[in-house]
């Protein structure tokens, strides 16, 4: 059966807020899944988790990085979560989509810390609806077409198709950070920043081994 995906805004602000307000304020304590890695499980040098970052310390781009980190986050977990419902997906497919489910959740609870401890909003106010704009409305993300593709996609075809979208998906997170990581005033949020640069770039080289083997 083919899921009806909300729109992305309206599903990131409830991952966002469902996050923040049942989490304990500590990630799993397994690798891969805790803060420290601060993204899908491959970075090990990521900054110790912060949700209070000082509200005079920080500025316009750090602001924009947590808005659209948080969404984008949002649409890895379930893009995860489509891939870890199906059946016959190559055992270190299934392992990758794991990593990224568990490192995504204590990632989008410190932005959303983040923002409020800045007073500032989760969402832009007046921010258009990202969902029904591809990967034009943000780098990276996947329009409800091609989520509804994953969706019912099966086997190996699932498989080479989440790799291709998480692919894109990494790639529009290293542009997000790389900005952040240069205009950014937040120590916290430039740290996750680099951090997520690192990593992405690292699990993008694992993602297309992956793919050379289906």
């Amino acid at each position: 059966m083919i899921k009806k995906f909300l729109p992305l805004s309206a599903t990131a602000i409830a991952a966002a807020i469902a996050l923040a307000g049942c989490t304990t304020g500590t990630g799993p304590g397994s690798s891969g899944t805790s803060m420290p890695n601060m993204d899908h499980g491959s970075s090990s040098a990521a900054p110790a988790r912060s949700t209070q970052a000082s509200a005079a310390d920080h500025n316009a781009a750090d602001v924009m990085f947590a808005r659209m980190m948080i969404p984008h986050h949002a649409q890895a977990v379930e893009m995860s979560d489509v891939m870890l419902a199906k059946k016959d997906i190559p055992a270190d497919v299934t392992a990758l989509a794991t990593r990224i489910k568990a490192a995504q959740g204590p990632e989008i609870e410190t932005m959303t810390g983040w923002l409020k401890s800045w007073n500032e909003s989760i969402q832009e106010p007046n921010a258009h609806d990202m969902s029904t704009q591809g990967t034009g409305g943000m780098d990276g993300m996947m329009s409800d077409a091609d989520m509804t593709k994953l969706d019912v996609a099966q086997g190996s075809e699932a498989a080479r198709l989440f790799l291709n979208q998480m692919i894109i998906h990494h790639e529009g997170a290293i542009i997000m950070a790389k900005t952040e990581s240069t205009a950014g005033k937040s120590p916290e949020a430039v740290k996750l920043g680099q951090a997520i640069v690192t990593a992405q770039e690292a699990e993008i080289q694992e993602m297309r081994a992956m793919l050379a083997k289906l």
